[in-house]
């Protein structure tokens, strides 16, 4: 999209957020404009059919159903100042352009009431002379009212440009915020969203959805024999194997210290198992060299487990079978992939 439509949007956006906020009677805060910002942007499918359930057959969003919706869906990726302050600039930018519309309509109403004034005076005046300080004063209100409309201007344009450039730091510094800073895939907080609305969508679409669940094999022992920094390019390695296997709609993240976890949807328990050997075979193909002395440091393996989403449980529960599975290959000699279908799975084991 060229800048100038990316402009147009993200006005749009912001300005669709602030009607919205009037609409529904919510305060103008920072964390109600995220809210609403994000529901005009309809990226967050799930935030969208939450704000619209909890309005219902009515027009107006109760306080505490928009400060739960906040929590649940943005709240942990909020945790940044940078992400607060920008959202802080923009409220008050948009509240200034609110300002000086009020500033417009004003004076369209004074300079109204001056022609309405000029009006009646002219009415069946002969007289030259009041008839032309009746045009001088005409002439000059016109004049300032021409001249106070393009200050005004001048200065919707520059909030409008300001929040423009808001709009784009702030979708910069919320997907920062899903990030994982040192691999550069998606978080944990990404992936809690991200898992929330795919199950959302496995289940009005009836699609099948699984969730690899994969640990390093004897990461430990890399921190330790080798140092943190190689730790860190083990990470790093994985997480580029994951992009470069992973297509279309398939989401990965770092669930956290070495595990990642992975979302495949419209995807069977049978080609999931497929997806973790790609993925497994992939990062055992790489050898791992210590950057700072050349020195060769081998191979790195991975074990996952695997486990097809029911509609009807939750999440947890799911995640917990995923685990168990990890738990399960972890048990039987690591490098491997099990199902939760498989003979030797116990899913009432907590993964270690």
């Amino acid at each position: 999209m060229s800048q100038s439509g990316d402009y147009d949007r993200s006005f749009a956006q912001a300005h669709q957020a602030m009607y919205l906020m009037v609409e529904r009677r919510c305060p103008a805060t920072p964390q109600n404009y995220e809210l609403w910002y994000n529901y005009a942007s309809g990226h967050n499918l799930t935030l969208m059919a939450e704000v619209d359930q909890a309005m219902g057959d009515g027009q107006t969003l109760p306080q505490s159903a928009a400060d739960k919706i906040y929590e649940e869906n943005l709240s942990p990726a909020m945790g940044s100042e940078k992400v607060n302050e920008i959202s802080s600039q923009m409220s008050g930018q948009m509240q200034n352009v609110l300002t000086l519309l009020e500033s417009l309509q004003g004076n369209t109403s004074t300079y109204g009431e001056s022609l309405g004034t000029a009006s009646e005076e002219l009415d069946g005046n002969s007289d030259p002379t009041a008839l032309k300080v009746i045009v001088d004063r005409m002439l000059t209100a016109t004049q300032g009212m021409e001249q106070s409309n393009q200050d005004l201007e001048q200065q919707l344009q520059s909030s409008r440009d300001q929040i423009s450039n808001l709009n784009e730091s702030l979708e910069k510094a919320r997907k920062e915020s899903r990030h994982d800073q040192l691999t550069g895939i998606a978080n944990r907080k990404a992936f809690d969203e991200m898992i929330k609305s795919m199950s959302a969508t496995a289940i009005e679409e009836e699609q099948e959805l699984c969730l690899l669940m994969g640990d390093i094999d004897f990461f430990k022992k890399f921190n330790d024999t080798y140092g943190h920094q190689t730790g860190d390019q083990v990470l790093r390695l994985v997480a580029t194997c994951l992009s470069s296997v992973l297509k279309g709609q398939d989401f990965a993240a770092r669930y956290g210290g070495e595990e990642f976890i992975v979302l495949l949807p419209d995807t069977n328990l049978q080609a999931a198992h497929t997806v973790g050997n790609h993925i497994r075979k992939t990062v055992m193909s790489k050898k791992l060299v210590k950057k700072s002395t050349g020195e060769s440091l081998g191979t790195v393996t991975m074990s996952f487990g695997a486990a097809m989403f029911r509609p009807g449980e939750s999440i947890d529960t799911w995640i917990h079978r995923a685990d168990a599975c990890l738990y399960a290959a972890k048990n039987a000699g690591r490098n491997q992939v099990k199902c939760e279908t498989d003979p030797d799975i116990d899913l009432a084991i907590n993964a270690a």
